[in-house]
């Protein structure tokens, strides 16, 4: 990786796609659907870039119709949406920052008037920022990174519910952080370990509704947060302690929501899928 840095004030978390030097492989020229998805009504969170962008181009490529929230990332988000419709899917384009409670209500409120219903809600914003003390993390940050990570997602789910039918799938994107917290990601960390608890939690109470939760947790994926959140000396070696001995591209994160919100993942609820690059997840 190029140890680069996105350092001007649009260039920061979560960063943009045409900063960077290296750009991330989303699946734009590779991933080839099989309708395992037809006709199913999509939410992606953070479904501008990185993760969310490979996640969004494989359901559509499935047979989805996908809303995209993101926050302020307009042109990423409008070429997300271009590939969604190039798969013959509809796309919606949500702005916003999910940190506030009415934008969370207004994702689904959207959803819902576009799209008829929701099947399955993907929780993927996320905010991060690298810190070499304890005393650096401000206490406005801590809170800012709590709400978008895992308080937004908790709302999100509690406005989706009414519109979920059995059957549908709630997938939250965690991290190898909830397992192997990485001290200079200290409030991130913190909140991929809530996530996996809360993702554990949700499917044992939804079980008896036939709504499934599930989580994806990633190991390091070349994303825009990556050079905007980290100093380049990390960026030049994002990905190289890996067994793999390389970051992982967002294409290769995708396949594991596909298989999380297709039918064939019936009996699979209350699982955390590791996409690490080989480091294992206790």
């Amino acid at each position: 990786m190029p140890d680069q840095q996105q350092s001007e004030p649009e260039q920061r978390p979560p960063g943009a796609l045409d900063a960077m030097q290296h750009q991330p492989d989303h699946g734009e020229d590779s991933y080839r659907g099989s309708g395992r998805l037809d006709g199913k009504k999509a939410i992606i969170t953070g479904g501008d870039s990185g993760i969310g962008r490979a996640v969004a181009i494989a359901f559509a490529r499935e047979g989805a119709d996908v809303l995209i929230s993101y926050l302020s990332e307009h042109d990423d988000a409008n070429e997300t949406a271009k590939y969604v419709e190039q798969a013959g899917r509809r796309a919606v384009l949500v702005a916003g920052d999910l940190a506030d409670r009415a934008q969370c209500q207004a994702v689904v409120d959207r959803a819902v008037a576009e799209f008829g219903g929701i099947d399955v809600l993907v929780n993927n914003a996320a905010y991060q920022m690298t810190h070499e003390t304890v005393e650096e993390i401000t206490d406005e940050e801590w809170r800012h990174t709590f709400d978008v990570n895992i308080t937004a997602m908790f709302r999100v789910v509690q406005a989706a519910l009414p519109h979920l039918k059995s059957g549908a799938s709630i997938i939250n994107t965690a991290s190898i952080n909830s397992d192997m917290p990485r001290p200079t990601l200290l409030p991130y960390a913190t909140t991929k370990g809530a996530i996996s608890n809360f993702t554990a939690g949700l499917a044992q109470m939804l079980g008896e509704r036939g709504i499934r939760a599930n989580s994806v947790a990633p190991g390091p994926i070349w994303t825009p947060l990556i050079p905007a959140t980290m100093p380049p000396e990390q960026v030049e070696q994002f990905g190289k302690n890996t067994p793999l001995g390389r970051p992982g591209q967002p294409k290769e994160v995708a396949p594991a929501f596909v298989l999380l919100a297709s039918d064939e993942a019936s009996f699979i609820s209350g699982a955390m899928i590791p996409v690490t690059g080989g480091k294992p997840i206790l």
